[in-house]
């Protein structure tokens, strides 16, 4: 079943600079670590081609092969279907946004389970927390669901508030230029990063700190979630790079 593609005002694609990457990434971290045996990773992209999943995937899927990985791309969520091959997975990297798929299909029931076994689960902005709006599950799986951008894209500031994870360790605040997300979130989400809103363009959540990246657990699976990543181009900041690098890699280690 191929997804269906949904379209809410024209965008101006960005240019990709795929290598971008901090001058300090992989030294110390996961990066370079060494696995006892060869990873597998599950990469689905689809839904609203405003958001470049597929540009998004190709920036991620190249670096996850350096890293060992074996990389299966998917652009269809039957993917979910296949019990065995899911299973088998350490990592889904899920980019799909604004799917119609409904609560208690088969193919969410696949991803949770997948899950819940213990795959990670990894993912940003509208590709994991804007994918399936009817199912309530997903949203308690994922630990947030998109709401608003208060005046598209903007200028933002994210603060790193967890100085010791792996994920973040290292890193400083940065600013973006990008969708700004008010999520509702999960209490029991570990926040790694957040940014706080100026109330110029909805003077009612004017000092809202709001969470950018988390982890959490679902059953025994991982999973990573950063807000960043509207377009391909967001990953031309060095820090929104090496952050969904890292989490891919600490989702893998479920």
């Amino acid at each position: 079943m191929e997804m269906d593609k949904f379209s809410r005002r024209d965008f101006i694609k960005k240019s990709v600079l795929a290598g971008a990457a901090l001058p300090f990434a992989g030294k110390g971290l996961f990066a370079n670590t060494k696995k006892k045996s060869k990873k597998s990773v599950l990469m689905v992209w689809g839904g609203w081609e405003g958001h470049e999943p597929k540009q998004c995937v190709d920036i991620f899927a190249p670096w996850l092969e350096e890293q060992g990985f074996d990389v299966e791309i998917s652009n269809t969520l039957d993917s979910y279907l296949d019990e065995k091959n899911l299973n088998s997975k350490d990592l889904i990297v899920q980019v799909v946004t604004m799917s119609p798929e409904k609560e208690g299909s088969p193919r969410l029931r696949g991803l949770y389970k997948a899950v819940k076994n213990g795959v990670g689960l990894a993912g940003w902005h509208g590709g994991l927390a804007d994918s399936f709006r009817n199912s309530p599950e997903y949203q308690f799986m994922v630990g947030g669901q998109w709401v608003a951008h208060p005046g598209g894209e903007v200028d933002y500031k994210v603060n790193i508030i967890d100085q010791t994870d792996p994920i973040t360790k290292g890193l400083s605040d940065f600013k973006m230029r990008s969708e700004q997300y008010y999520l509702h979130v999960d209490p029991i989400n570990e926040v790694l990063a957040t940014t706080t809103y100026s109330g110029e363009h909805a003077p009612w959540i004017k000092g809202v700190v709001m969470p950018v990246v988390w982890k959490k657990m679902y059953g025994k699976g991982r999973v990573f979630y950063s807000s960043l990543g509207h377009s391909a181009g967001d990953f031309d900041v060095p820090e929104a790079l090496e952050i969904t690098k890292r989490g891919m890699l600490w989702a893998s280690d479920s």
